[in-house]
């Protein structure tokens, strides 16, 4: 009975405080499913464009209010929304059940051709590994030859080059090679996702900024990998939130 009647206040009091003023205030919740690996899914309010992501127990805080809808998503579980009512913000088990996804694929022949391939046929060294023209300049600059030489030295000599490599620099030079090669193939893949309308009239990053903007959002690992997957949702949702840090970031430029 009393935990009625304080739930009741409870109630009251946040209806007290929404007839005063329409500002949003900080809900928190939990998510659930049927599997323990609850972290890293995306909680979108829907009216202010505002995204979190639940920790490793699928609890979240997000700002919002009555009438607002959250969007639940990720790769692993369907989209859901959910529109709150004004109990949601007292109710101190808020949860929401996620459903998981079943992927099913999709029936595949396979044709077997026993012992014919590029390494059968010659074409290919066997144990051949595929490297992208700064790969290639850094693994040669790095490879060191264990052959014996002519003076019959036991275990063979190491060539110089490698050394002269490292220590004149040029090794260090083509490890940035590499990160470049990868940075302009991300920024190529974003570009390819994503309209430069998109970023300005979406994001809301000023079109002077969106270059730099998109250098910024490749620097990061985590969304990287995400681009990486192909999957436009996911990597929208994290997009939007580093457009948000991003955009703080030249405002205090600004200032």
């Amino acid at each position: 009975m009393i935990k009625k009647i304080t739930c009741f206040l409870l109630v009251t009091a946040i209806q007290s405080v929404w007839c005063q003023t329409d500002e949003r205030l900080l809900i928190n919740g939990k998510i659930t499913s049927n599997t323990s690996d609850l972290e890293g899914v995306y909680v979108i309010n829907a009216q202010t464009e505002a995204t979190v992501t639940t920790d490793a127990s699928g609890a979240f805080s997000i700002l919002a209010k009555p009438e607002d809808v959250l969007v639940f998503s990720s790769v692993s579980f369907k989209e859901k929304r959910v529109k709150l009512v004004l109990e949601n913000f007292s109710d101190l088990n808020f949860s929401v059940k996620l459903s998981m996804v079943m992927y099913q694929l999709e029936e595949v022949i396979v044709k077997k051709y026993d012992n014919i391939n590029a390494v059968s046929l010659g074409i290919v060294p066997q144990g051949q590994k595929h490297y992208t023209e700064a790969e290639r300049k850094l693994h040669t600059a790095t490879a060191l030859n264990a052959t014996a030489n002519a003076g019959g030295m036991v275990g063979g000599s190491i060539s110089a080059d490698p050394l002269l490599n490292f220590f004149s620099g040029r090794t260090a030079m083509l490890k940035k090679e590499v990160e470049v090669e990868k940075k302009e193939f991300f920024m190529k893949l974003l570009e390819k996702m994503f309209t430069w309308e998109h970023f300005v009239e979406r994001l809301k990053i000023p079109a002077e900024y969106v270059k730099g903007f998109e250098y910024y959002a490749v620097e990061n690992d985590k969304f990287t990998k995400i681009l990486n997957s192909k999957n436009k949702t996911s990597t929208e949702f994290l997009l939007g939130e580093l457009a948000v840090k991003y955009k703080e970031l030249i405002a205090g430029e600004i200032k």
